[in-house]
């Protein structure tokens, strides 16, 4: 197939695969390739009114966690903390008291960075109970509040270190180490380190900060079972080092250029954060989990050799990948809970796979 023809057709997939989803309000895909000069940005759909926009803010998820592990490797880079540190150099003994007792054994002090980044502190999960009692009783509550309430709610699953368990708390947890390291709030960190020396004019980490520029767009709404979240008070701040970046797809895909491109982290360090991994079970078969990096490996008759790539995965169909093999960036985002999987499938087999098929 010709580069026209591929184009046509990954737009013409895109378009109709929206259209015929009523469960679907709006959705953005953009795909650059370097290896063969394709940009296609395009969105479809519609948010209060407005027809969706390519140059539209749009939340991605749990993809802002890729964004707060940059930072953390940066402030690694920097000497002013290590993957291997214990959490307890860089956090009060507020939050470290009786944090992770499982078994009645205490291995709080066993914590380190890396589990947090390679979800695998064995930590419970506070952020799908709170979004429930928030939707059902909206109140504000600060993610330090979040995690001390999750240590009197919840239990953690396993030891430090044994099996990946992938859960919000990690990313609070994260969030508050570079505050305390930094001397500022994390989503200051974020502009100094990521949106600012990218040019990132329109990101900003929604229910703390700002854009440098204001957009010409509504950021685009998204649901959870049908349900608009951000109705509810206290939705925004729960968010925070877990996801909670708004950025447009140019500036998404502007952030992880910078990474394939080792702009914003050295070699070394993003291979560590690649390779430094562990499988993510039966639930996800073939994917293996870095420090906030989802590999898609091979898994035989399901999973070709020729669809491995890597990124970061948003729980409302939300997609930030890399492929490798056509040297492609994708950033697609479905904005709807009910893509969480679809959106791994139109991506491989309506984006990657035509791509696979064009002439070198």
């Amino acid at each position: 197939m010709d580069k026209e023809s591929v184009v046509s057709k990954i737009e013409s997939q895109f378009r109709k695969t929206v259209n015929k989803d009523k469960k679907v309000k709006n959705a953005y895909l953009l795909v650059h390739t370097g290896k063969h000069g394709i940009q296609l940005n395009i969105a479809e759909g519609s948010t209060d009114g407005q027809s969706a926009h390519p140059q539209q803010p749009h939340y991605m998820a749990s993809v802002g966690k890729l964004y707060t592990a940059a930072v953390i490797g940066i402030l690694h880079e920097n000497g002013k903390l290590s993957f291997d540190d214990p959490i307890a150099n860089h956090l009060d003994e507020e939050l470290m008291h009786r944090l992770h007792v499982h078994l009645e054994k205490d291995y709080s002090a066993e914590i380190t960075v890396r589990h947090l980044l390679q979800q695998s502190s064995g930590l419970a999960d506070v952020f799908w109970l709170l979004i429930k009692e928030i939707m059902r009783e909206p109140r504000k509550i600060t993610p330090r509040e979040a995690v001390i309430w999750g240590k009197d709610k919840l239990h953690p699953k396993a030891r430090p270190g044994i099996r990946h368990i992938y859960t919000d708390t990690n990313y609070y947890l994260l969030g508050l180490i570079v505050e305390k390291v930094t001397g500022e709030p994390f989503y200051w960190a974020l502009h100094r380190n990521i949106f600012d020396p990218l040019g990132m004019k329109h990101a900003f980490m929604q229910g703390y900060s700002r854009p440098a520029e204001a957009s010409d767009y509504p950021v685009a709404r998204y649901y959870l079972d049908g349900v608009d979240p951000t109705t509810a008070e206290g939705f925004f701040q729960i968010d925070y080092a877990g996801g909670g970046v708004v950025a447009t797809s140019e500036e998404h895909l502007t952030f992880l250029r910078a990474l394939t491109g080792h702009r914003i982290l050295q070699k070394e360090t993003l291979d560590r954060m690649l390779e430094d991994n562990l499988p993510m079970g039966f639930v996800h078969p073939g994917f293996r989990y870095g420090y906030s990096i989802w590999k898609i490996g091979t898994v035989p008759l399901l999973m070709p050799e020729k669809f491995n790539c890597w990124g970061c995965v948003g729980v409302i169909g939300a997609y930030l990948m890399y492929h490798p093999g056509t040297d492609t960036h994708v950033v697609l985002n479905f904005n709807d809970i009910s893509y969480r999987g679809k959106a791994l499938r139109f991506m491989l087999s309506k984006v990657i796979n035509p791509l696979l098929k064009l002439k070198s």
